[in-house]
């Protein structure tokens, strides 16, 4: 029997729905993509409409299902749980989706699922440190979005600061997804040059920078109600290099093990190899002492909320 490709996605919103059109552009490398949500009629009409896609891209079957279809697949996607709402942080979120995130996980596992887990549900890097508990996973086998979309967001800012293409931009955002994340600025490049070059970066500016990234998806939830393309596309990313082992590195929810000084098992975004077995490595790059500093700042604000969870 020929070995086949296959994609479980749990959630049909606008985040998995984009999702799925993305990656069935971004990758040959599929052969089935299930799509599972308490909305029949929607996955259905998905499904539907997403198989026309394949008729200008690559053969992939699609088709509506059920926890019971990731027995086989290589990875599960979940994007499944409660959006955040104008003024809403993404820490708000987390008691709202530990119980949705609880009827997703258990229900894949009993499936026989032996894949990757790889979530997108906000707050993203506590409920990817939940999904490892709640599975029992190796933490490798577990990955979130983490800052991708923040750094695809830094990008965007630093090519139009420096008038250069966005493409030129080598730079991250590391630590939460979320109110803590911060610039990786001493190690930024632009065009292979120190962002020094291109910038006058005094506090302000690092200030400024960082405050555009940070409220550009609450700016965008306020004008049109959710953000959903670039992560869609954050996770396109991912999952291309899970289905191609690539060995592509990209700033994702990663597991800590005593990187950065980190001594509790959470994930948090930092760069990290993806390839086919998941998470092949950590990159723990190099931190000034004030960012080292916002790291653990971070990390420590992740451990509070995870402490007063009941999954432990």
């Amino acid at each position: 029997m020929v070995r086949k490709n296959k994609v479980l996605l749990v959630g049909d919103g606008a985040v998995g729905s984009s999702f799925a059109f993305s990656l069935l552009q971004n990758t040959d490398f599929l052969d089935e993509l299930v799509i599972v949500d308490i909305k029949q009629d929607k996955i259905q009409g998905d499904a539907l409409d997403l198989e026309d896609v394949t008729a200008m891209s690559s053969p992939v079957d699609v088709y509506s299902g059920t926890y019971d279809d990731a027995s086989d697949a290589d990875i599960a996607v979940i994007t499944a749980g409660i959006p955040r709402k104008p003024g809403e942080s993404r820490l708000d979120l987390v008691a709202k989706n530990e119980k949705i995130l609880k009827s997703i996980v258990g229900p894949i596992v009993k499936s026989g699922f032996n894949g990757v887990f790889v979530v997108s549900s906000n707050p993203v890097d506590i409920l990817t440190t939940l999904t490892q508990r709640l599975s029992g996973f190796p933490r490798e086998k577990v990955i979130g979005t983490g800052t991708s979309l923040d750094t695809a967001r830094l990008h965007v800012v630093l090519s139009k600061a420096c008038h250069v293409p966005v493409n030129q931009v080598n730079a991250y955002v590391l630590g939460e997804h979320g109110d803590t994340s911060f610039v990786n600025f001493d190690e930024a490049l632009i065009d292979g040059q120190p962002l020094s070059t291109h910038l006058d970066l005094s506090d302000d500016v690092k200030s400024d920078i960082e405050t555009q990234v940070r409220k550009k998806g609450g700016k965008i939830i306020g004008l049109k109600g959710a953000t959903f393309y670039g992560v869609a596309r954050s996770l396109s990313q991912i999952c291309k290099a899970i289905l191609e082992n690539q060995d592509t590195v990209l700033p994702v929810s990663a597991p800590i093990e005593n990187h950065y000084g980190l001594t509790d098992e959470l994930y948090i975004g930092t760069p990290a190899i993806i390839n086919g077995s998941g998470i092949a490595g950590v990159i723990e790059t190099a931190l000034s002492h004030e960012e080292l500093g916002k790291m653990q700042h971070s990390a420590t604000k992740m451990q509070e909320v995870l402490d007063s969870l009941a999954v432990k």
